[in-house]
C-alpha cells in the first residue's frame, strides 16, 4: 500500500485504531466489520482539506448536499446486514463517494451500487478503482427502483431515507435476504432491518438516525 493510502499523521494507523476503539465502545461487536473499517483508507473518500478529520466518528460533506456517513452508522448497517450469514449478492442505494461500497466489497461476493448524482458516481468510480476493487458495478439511476436485472439480493443497504419503504426493494430481496434502511422525515428517522421470510417481511428497529432524504429521479 502506498503512503497516500496508508496515511500519515491524522490519517495514520494509530488514528484509525482510536476510531475502532470508539466503535467498540458504542456497541459494534463484529470483528470482521471492525477489521474492514480499520483497514479501509477513509481519507481518500473525502476532500483533501477534510482528510485530517476522516477518522473522527462523524459524517463529513462530500459536495452536492451529500455526506459520507458517520463510521458508526456504516458499521451498524453493515453488521446488521451480515447477521443473516454470508453475502453473495448485495445492492447499495446511494453510492455517494464510494466509502460504504468499499466496505461492502470486502465482505460480499458482488456489490451493485446505484447513485442518482452523476458527478458523485464519477468520484466513487475513481476511488474504488484506486483501491482495485473488481467485484463492484456502479449505475447512474433512481435508487427507489432498485436494480432488478441482478436480483434477488442477499442484502440491500440504503444510504438515504424515504418516508416509506420502496416496494421494488422489498421485491428484489431474496428469501431470508435483509434490507437495512433509514425511514422517515428529517428529524424523525429510524434505522430498520427488514428480513424477507416465506410468510412475508419481518421488521426490527435498530437505531434513531439522521440521513438525507431518498430523492426520486436522477441528477
Amino acid at each position: 500500500m502506498n503512503n497516500h493510502l496508508r496515511g500519515i499523521g491524522m490519517t495514520s494507523q494509530r488514528t484509525r485504531d482510536r476510531l475502532i476503539a470508539r466503535l467498540e465502545e458504542m456497541g459494534i461487536k463484529s470483528q470482521i466489520v471492525l477489521d474492514v473499517i480499520r483497514n479501509t483508507p477513509r481519507h481518500i473518500f473525502v476532500d483533501e482539506a477534510l482528510a485530517s478529520r476522516a477518522y473522527e466518528n462523524t459524517a463529513l460533506p462530500i459536495g452536492y448536499n451529500q455526506t459520507i456517513s458517520q463510521p458508526y452508522i456504516v458499521a451498524r448497517m453493515t453488521e446488521a446486514l451480515l447477521e443473516g450469514g454470508p453475502l453473495d449478492n448485495v445492492l447499495e442505494i446511494g453510492t455517494g463517494c464510494g466509502y460504504q461500497t468499499a466496505i461492502l466489497a470486502q465482505l460480499a461476493g458482488r456489490v451493485y451500487s446505484i447513485e442518482r448524482i452523476e458527478a458523485l458516481l464519477c468520484k466513487a468510480r475513481e476511488n474504488l478503482y484506486t483501491l482495485k476493487f473488481r467485484n463492484v458495478r456502479l449505475k447512474h439511476g433512481d435508487g427507489n427502483l432498485g436494480w432488478p436485472e441482478h436480483a434477488p439480493y442477499d442484502g440491500i443497504i440504503v444510504a438515504a431515507a424515504p418516508t416509506g419503504i420502496p416496494e421494488p426493494l422489498l421485491q428484489q430481496l431474496a428469501l431470508n435476504g435483509r434490507l437495512v434502511i433509514p425511514v422517515g422525515k428529517p428529524g424523525n428517522q429510524k434505522l430498520v432491518l427488514i428480513t424477507r421470510t416465506k410468510d412475508g417481511f419481518e421488521e426490527r428497529q435498530l437505531d434513531l438516525v439522521s440521513f438525507v432524504p431518498l430523492v426520486e429521479g436522477i441528477g
